[in-house]
């Protein structure tokens, strides 16, 4: 199936998941344009372009704007995905959480429970620090109060919970992963307007036809690395032995493999290394204290000590994610009880340790791959002097990961298609020649 974009809707239930997927976010974004009661928005945009290399400025990506205009959804998705990765991260050092992520469908269940109950949790407890931080903006609040901040936090924590359960209707009903492509369209979003900064600063003789094209040409090399590396991965062969089955029945041998990817973590490390190195700027913007302020300066953008650390960060988080999402010892006990084996490679540990040392060699030209697409916009706009570069590390890696997911999903539904369809005309053939029979 070369090019199935033309086929999308002439399959009655893909079409029907796309415009029930399509609907869900026309309501999330018109929920992320209607305000938070008794503030002055052009007030707080003002305000708030003040704190924008903070961590509420990377949070802010993440929800389309919906932090910078105070909207009742600007809380976004990230509550939810902050609670799935709380629970990932505590499957590795509490047994009872690793347990029920081994036991099946009703320990997902009980998981997910625990997961919604936790993004509950902090809903309210960001949607209270997001109040305070509202009242402390000069102008923004029109009537500061217990008042103000008791609205907010239901507000924001009912927006919190509604934009959860639009996720979870999305994986239900729709096309794709529901909490990735609500991240995704947040992202999306500013698309227009950067394209349109962009022309401003062209049409303003700020960027010549040359630096245009030059950065076009960037653009679309780091789009195709960024597709090439998430794809990317190193297949380990196993070989399965042959093995009676049934009545005597001899099942022959099979050869397969293990593909371990490049990118393992995804976009993860770049999320928490942008949560460490923002942390100066953070504090600066909420202390007057001279040393936090040399501090913060040196972690700024355009300083080889803040492009340094945060190379560093990212590599150190990329290695530290993959240890805990990817467990060497339980693959290689599955293999075992399947009667597979690496060929070359003992069964048990000495497999483990053959998975482990290809995994943190191949994990290497990953981390530095990230922590490359991550700092590349930075030094794009030092050479270029963009006023705005829409594609930056975080958002491109989850642009790119997202789509290829979703039109992965999409392909499957229509491979699926024309394949029932083989099937019943094989029917239809089958009767018929029984008839003449």
């Amino acid at each position: 199936m070369a090019n199935p974009i033309p086929n999308l809707f002439r399959a009655p239930e893909l079409k029907k998941k796309i415009l029930f997927t399509l609907f869900i976010m026309f309501v999330y974004r018109l929920g992320s344009h209607i305000t938070v009661p008794g503030l002055d928005v052009v007030a707080l945009q003002r305000q708030f372009a003040q704190v924008a290399q903070t961590f509420l400025g990377v949070f802010d990506m993440f929800v389309g704007g919906g932090l910078s205009r105070a909207t009742i959804l600007a809380l976004g998705i990230m509550p939810y995905i902050s609670a799935s990765i709380m629970f990932q991260l505590l499957a590795a050092v509490v047994p009872k959480v690793e347990k029920l992520q081994k036991e099946g469908e009703e320990g997902r269940k009980k998981l997910t429970q625990w997961t919604r109950y936790t993004t509950v949790l902090l809903c309210i407890v960001q949607s209270y620090a997001y109040a305070s931080f509202l009242q402390g903006l000069a102008g923004a609040v029109r009537d500061p109060g217990m008042g103000f901040v008791l609205t907010t936090v239901i507000v924001l924590t009912v927006g919190g919970v509604f934009v959860m359960w639009l996720g979870e209707q999305i994986t239900e009903r729709g096309i794709g992963n529901g909490m990735s492509l609500l991240i995704f369209f947040s992202i999306i979003q500013g698309f227009p307007q950067a394209v349109a900064n962009t022309w401003e600063s062209v049409r303003l003789d700020e960027i010549g036809g040359l630096e245009i094209i030059a950065l076009l040409g960037i653009v679309v090399g780091i789009t195709a690395g960024v597709v090439a590396m998430t794809m990317a991965s190193r297949k380990i062969p196993i070989q399965i032995p042959r093995k009676v089955v049934g009545r005597g029945r001899i099942q022959e041998g099979q050869k397969s493999f293990i593909p371990l990817r490049v990118n393992s973590a995804g976009v993860m490390p770049i999320i928490f290394a942008q949560s460490f190195i923002v942390v100066p700027g953070t504090i600066a913007a909420f202390s007057s204290i001279p040393l936090v302020q040399d501090v913060a300066d040196v972690f700024q953008p355009g300083n080889w000590a803040y492009y340094l650390t945060y190379g560093f960060l990212i590599v150190f988080f990329t290695y530290f994610y993959t240890a805990i999402i990817f467990n060497p010892a339980d693959l290689a006990e599955n293999l075992k009880k399947q009667g597979a084996f690496i060929p070359g490679v003992k069964p048990g540990a000495r497999t483990a340790e053959y998975i482990d040392r290809v995994l943190t060699r191949v994990t290497l030209p990953g981390s530095l791959y990230l922590a490359l697409i991550a700092l590349l916009p930075y030094w794009i706009l030092d050479i270029f002097n963009v006023p705005t570069f829409f594609f930056g590390g975080t958002s491109l890696l989850i642009v790119v990961g997202v789509g290829l997911d979703t039109v992965q999903q999409a392909q499957q539904h229509l491979l699926l298609r024309h394949y029932d369809g083989f099937m019943k005309k094989g029917r239809v053939k089958m009767r018929g020649r029984q008839r003449y029979m």
